[in-house]
């Protein structure tokens, strides 16, 4: 072949829920849609950041498979929420794990990882999240860090393009 490691043919993404992480999937989608990649789409979790499931009471806690059906549950709805093309092969798995380690090994034999910026917890206003910044380290294939849509400097408040000022009001002689 060409020198390069014979790799699984797949996109691995991590989801979790956040605005980073649907960016992150939807950009992964288009991309194994026009290379024929499968996309392999994981949710690390644990009781404290899975979704409630439906079994859930106060002062009972569900068995382990109920919050993993739950996780499941979650993921296809991601998937389907971020208009992954229907002729993409997906995978969704659910890993009960913490996210650096269980991204990292399914990273392992991927063609390439893709994650948001940021994901649900930490500091705001920081460029990378902790968990983005492990796994650029620990992933077994070049990762993708997607950033969520900003909108155009044309756009903002404020800008040298822009019709508003920096308070949000257009000038009536711009508002043709």
């Amino acid at each position: 072949m060409d020198g390069m490691p014979d790799r699984g043919g797949e996109i691995v993404v991590g989801v979790d829920g956040s605005a980073c992480a649907r960016a992150a999937l939807a950009w992964a989608g288009r991309l194994a849609d026009r290379t024929g990649l499968r996309l392999t789409v994981v949710r690390a979790w644990s009781l404290t950041n899975a979704p409630r499931p439906p079994t859930w009471e106060p002062a009972y806690v569900p068995p382990m498979a109920d919050y993993e059906a739950a996780v499941q549950a979650a993921l296809a709805h991601d998937v389907a929420a971020a208009g992954v093309p229907e002729r993409v092969t997906v995978q969704c798995r659910a890993v009960h794990r913490s996210p650096v380690p269980a991204l990292a090994a399914a990273s392992a034999d991927a063609e390439m990882l893709v994650i948001g910026s940021r994901g649900r917890g930490g500091v705001r206003g920081r460029l990378l999240g902790s968990v983005t910044t492990s796994l650029v380290e620990a992933a077994g294939c070049p990762v993708v860090v997607v950033r969520p849509q900003r909108r155009p400097d044309h756009a903002r408040p404020g800008s040298r393009d822009s019709r508003e000022d920096a308070h949000g009001q257009v000038d009536p002689a711009d508002a043709r």
